[in-house]
């Protein structure tokens, strides 16, 4: 989940992102690197929500998941946004090593999703969303 082998990290992908880029849509993209960074900060605190809150509730789709600007709302933003991507994958990491987690035990508001489920939903879904994140980037030559 923290990334490496054959897919860039978390930090490699954020690393130095120069500020007046993140709200940018190179060419026809659909999203800027401020919309990929969101995107990956929700939809990771809803996977690790969904495993640990017995009282989790799921967002609208698809507005729910994504953010409203293509920029970020304020200065600060991108570095908060960071700071909880990787508050959550520790937490997410922390759940998934916790000798006590049952990895293969259906969790039960689900519909059969197992902790194990999430962590590779989670895993697969970040390197998805950083490879487009990376994109964005070199397309604005960053």
């Amino acid at each position: 989940m923290r990334g490496g082998n054959a897919h860039l990290n978390f930090e490699g992908a954020v690393k130095n992102f120069p500020s007046a880029l993140r709200g940018k849509r190179p060419g026809r993209s659909p999203h800027s690197a401020w919309e990929l960074l969101e995107h990956l900060r929700i939809a990771q605190s809803d996977i690790l929500e969904f495993s640990r809150d017995s009282n989790y509730q799921s967002r609208a789709w698809p507005e729910g998941y994504w953010p409203k600007s293509p920029a970020p709302p304020s200065a600060g933003a991108w570095s908060k946004s960071v700071r909880a991507i990787r508050a959550d994958l520790e937490a997410m990491c922390a759940l998934v090593a916790d000798p006590s987690t049952d990895l293969a035990a259906r969790i039960p508001r689900g519909d059969g999703q197992t902790i194990l489920r999430e962590a590779l939903l989670l895993a697969d879904h970040n390197a998805y969303h950083l490879g487009q994140l990376v994109l964005v980037r070199k397309l604005l030559g960053a």
